[in-house]
């Protein structure tokens, strides 16, 4: 399943002030256009790339598009290729635009990071450390950072591809369950019996007491999400099984 494209520029920039404007580009050119199927997300990527930069427009944009083609798997050698092969058509001074925003973006300062840290630069909240002291109920390597002490604890959690905790519930006689809000990457939540969900960045799960559920990252994506916690009377977590890579395996 590849990740779908989610935008919200529109809305956040001009939903008051130009609504239809707003619904075009999140709903229609990101929403409908981008997940068409036909042309691999990728190729999109090169071909927004060579539209801006044969009409002339190098501010941030274009920026975000160069990104938006790393982030889809254009390397360094690659783009230095497209922009070079388009420059030969559209002019060398556009060439030397577009190579000067092009080599922050493939900074080579950032070859030497880890998966780990290229993914924390692309999140607001921290990751955190090892979510050492929970490990027992989590297939594969969490991450763990307290976000707010105060009023209500409020904690980023992390997953490496594939991670998952176990399947679990949050007991309470009343009130009870726990807030999740994706805040990066990809991931899943799943109730028991149900269908999963998918989870991309401004998700937001409300789980209620007292029923059996797990999440986490999807195969290919790291994870984060805040996990809130809701005031209830004798609440406790109950760790249950593990999720079976059968039926985390069906979820792709």
């Amino acid at each position: 399943m590849s990740e779908k494209i989610v935008q919200t520029a529109g809305r956040e920039s001009l939903g008051e002030f130009a609504p239809m404007f707003a619904h075009l580009n999140d709903d229609v050119l990101f929403g409908e256009v981008w997940n068409e199927k036909a042309i691999p997300v990728k190729t999109k990527c090169i071909i927004t790339v060579v539209s801006l930069m044969a009409s002339g427009i190098t501010d941030s944009s274009l920026i975000y598009h160069l990104e938006n083609a790393k982030k889809h798997g254009v390397t360094k050698e690659e783009i230095a290729a497209i922009i070079t092969h388009t420059a030969m058509y559209v002019g060398w001074p556009a060439g030397w635009a577009v190579f000067r925003l092009a080599k922050d973006v493939w900074n080579e300062e950032t070859e030497g990071l880890t998966e780990k840290d290229k993914y924390q630069d692309s999140i607001f909240f921290p990751v955190g450390g090892p979510n050492d002291a929970f490990a027992r109920y989590f297939s594969g390597q969490s991450y763990l950072a307290q976000i707010s002490k105060e009023q209500i604890p409020v904690f980023n959690v992390t997953f490496e591809p594939g991670c998952r905790n176990n399947w679990h519930i949050h007991k309470a006689e009343s009130g009870g369950g726990q807030m999740l809000i994706c805040v990066g990457g990809r991931g899943y939540y799943q109730e028991w019996g149900k269908d999963a969900i998918e989870m991309l960045p401004g998700s937001v799960i409300n789980i209620p007491a007292n029923v059996k559920h797990w999440h986490g990252a999807a195969p290919c994506s790291w994870f984060s999400h805040l996990a809130i916690e809701i005031t209830g009377t004798n609440t406790e977590n109950e760790w249950l099984e593990p999720v079976s890579d059968e039926e985390y395996g069906s979820l792709e």
